[in-house]
């Protein structure tokens, strides 16, 4: 156990965490509706762009891509590409288009379309998926805590479930805004750092060895993004569908898009957020290429060869440093992933249902006591340690129908039946595919559920569509000219 690691991370994190939540509650301010969760809608390009690359950049991107590498390799990196993608998505679409409507959740937006139980439905399913998610960034705390101390998984999951709390539940997505602001600048110094110092802790003085290490052992493929056709097909292009066709409607994301100042904000936050989180995929392959290459780490398994290997080469500064932006960035999407069901469960169901006529220091208790439960359970559920990508990649399939719903909405036609009947009809196929033999019978074993859940909704989507009438897509109403008017005169 390295006790100056250990300490230098955690007072790294706790500083921070603590100092940019007193700067923020030092700051005279007019308080508008929604600080907490939404920030008085009025966070800067830079807090903005950060935040959303940080948000879709943690536990999958680091210790999942470490684990995948394991079988295959270098193309691990699609799950980077597939973000790079989706961020071009948010900042051109759905991200302005849930600021304009000025909207708290995306639920909302399907009551806009289709009615009360619509949103209700979403509600549960997003919130769900999110924290799934939720239980998987746990699990990401528990590893990196793990490497630094030698606790077991479980352990560490508590520690950084803590830590995490503390991360969101002191200011809301200001708190959680701010602190990534500075934990991508250290986290990008570390990153660099590490990947050069670690070269020369490698034999000869560069990567040449770890590039011998799979071509002489007949996986040469696995320093190549594209790998085998089948890892490129199944993998890599799956990933894009459930990648971009989940996040690109999901709260999590969204939320800080919601709480941007203005539309122009978002538009400029792509130019960060894109190669923020995109370069970061290609420094995890390196390093999970390295780790698996030398046999005192390679032992150790896919979950924590690749951070017991930076604690053992890398100087004690170097891996404290790299260590803290790591555990950040996971602390980050941790934040998000439970502030948004948070706020999903108390705008949709708690003030929507029960008290709508809620003040604002009321609907900030909930989310705050909403946040605490949520990550008791998570600390809980992470033990159980599923592979994580591949769960990642299951519960994005679950929001792609909502996505394609709501660009219907926007654009096509707006039908409550037939959004109802794409979705539910999404979902069985999605679960039908993972916990029923039908792949098998099939012959289509190995098929992505994102392929499955994209094909459904298409289907259905737009049969349903087609048969049954509806009121036009929202763009093209009247209601959506009443909002622009609106707009203009605030």
């Amino acid at each position: 156990m390295q006790y100056s690691i250990i300490i230098a991370v955690f007072i790294y994190e706790i500083v921070v965490i603590a100092g940019v939540a007193w700067f923020l509650s030092r700051k005279k301010q007019k308080h508008a509706d929604g600080d907490f969760a939404l920030g008085g809608r009025s966070l800067p390009t830079s807090v903005v762009a950060v935040t959303l690359a940080l948000t879709v950049l943690g536990t999958a991107h680091i210790l999942g891509v470490f684990e995948m590498t394991w079988s295959m390799g270098a193309s691990a990196v699609w799950f980077s590409i597939a973000h790079v993608i989706l961020l071009v998505v948010v900042c051109a679409s759905t991200g302005l288009w849930v600021r304009r409507l000025g909207v708290s959740t995306v639920p909302q937006i399907l009551e806009m379309f289709y009615g009360r139980n619509t949103r209700l439905l979403v509600s549960c399913v997003m919130a769900g998926v999110i924290f799934g998610i939720l239980t998987i960034e746990t699990q990401g705390l528990g590893i990196i805590i793990s490497s630094m101390t030698g606790w077991e998984i479980k352990n560490g999951a508590i520690v950084g479930g803590m830590i995490g709390v503390l991360y969101v539940v002191l200011a809301g997505i200001k708190e959680v805004g701010w602190v990534n602001l500075v934990n991508a600048v250290v986290m990008y110094i570390g990153l660099v750092l590490a990947t050069i110092v670690l070269a020369f802790k490698l034999p000869g003085g560069s990567y040449e060895s770890v590039s011998n290490f799979y071509t002489d052992s007949g996986n040469g493929f696995m320093l190549s993004i594209y790998g085998t056709p089948e890892i490129l097909l199944t993998f890599g292009l799956g990933t894009v569908v459930a990648v971009v066709f989940s996040q690109g409607i999901n709260q999590m994301l969204l939320q800080p898009a919601m709480a941007a100042r203005d539309e122009k904000t978002i538009k400029r936050a792509l130019w960060i957020a894109a190669p923020l989180n995109g370069l970061f995929g290609v420094f995890a392959v390196v390093i999970g290429l390295t780790a698996k290459s030398i046999p005192e780490f390679e032992v150790l398994g896919p979950k924590v060869a690749a951070t017991t290997m930076l604690v053992n080469l890398l100087p004690g500064w170097l891996s404290a440093l790299l260590l803290a932006s790591f555990l950040a960035a996971i602390l980050s999407t941790f934040a998000m992933t439970s502030l948004s069901p948070a706020t999903i469960f108390t705008m949709d169901i708690y003030k929507r249902l029960y008290r709508q006529n809620a003040s604002d220091a009321e609907l900030t208790r909930v989310i705050r006591i909403t946040i605490v439960v949520l990550a008791i359970i998570a600390m809980a559920v992470a033990s159980f340690l599923p592979p994580i990508l591949a769960s990642m990649n299951w519960l994005f399939s679950w929001l792609v129908p909502i996505f394609w719903v709501v660009v219907f909405g926007f654009i096509w036609k707006r039908h409550a039946t037939a959004a109802v009947l794409t979705l539910v009809s999404a979902w069985i196929a999605n679960s039908l595919w993972s916990f029923s033999s039908l792949p098998e019978a099939l012959n289509m074993a190995g098929t992505p559920n994102a392929y499955v859940t994209l094909g459904v909704t298409l289907f259905v989507g737009v049969l349903s569509n087609l048969i049954l009438p509806g009121e036009t897509g929202y763009f093209k109403s009247t209601d959506y000219d009443d909002r622009l008017a609106q707009m203009k005169q605030e």
